[in-house]
């Protein structure tokens, strides 16, 4: 392991250096032609609060890599191939850059995120819908 020593700024860059980074409108058309599978990462509280997207896949992000990686037991069952484009989303497009690369480690080499998160998405005007309750 390397002792090099970074900050989270400079490793934020670095990660998005190596992300194509998509707009919510990018990611809405992506996932309406079938072709990205949307992942909220948001946890519930904002979820609560803002709404959910339609046909999104909900992921608290302490569950992602498990959730995503193919190979996993605890796959979810959209999790089908490497080649499955992901778009993660968090609440302004942050910690979503950093699970983009996490799961580029686990091989899904067309994950990314939205620039902006979620509040770039409803900002776009883009479906959102209010919160279920109960569970």
């Amino acid at each position: 392991m390397s002792d090099e020593r970074v900050g989270i700024d400079e490793l934020l860059e670095r990660v998005r250096s190596g992300l194509d980074r998509i707009g919510a409108r990018a990611a809405h058309e992506a996932y309406e032609a079938g072709d990205a599978l949307l992942v909220d990462t948001r946890y519930a509280a904002l979820r609560e609060r803002d709404g959910l997207i339609p046909g999104a896949l909900v992921v608290e992000r302490n569950e992602l890599e498990w959730r995503l990686d193919p190979q996993g037991s605890h796959r979810a069952p959209d999790a089908v191939s490497h080649e499955l484009r992901v778009v993660v989303l968090c609440n302004e497009g942050y910690a979503s850059s950093l699970a983009a690369e996490s799961l580029r480690r686990l091989g899904l080499h067309r994950a990314t995120d939205v620039i902006g998160g979620f509040q770039a998405w409803k900002a776009e005007g883009l479906p959102v819908l209010p919160p279920t309750t109960g569970d």
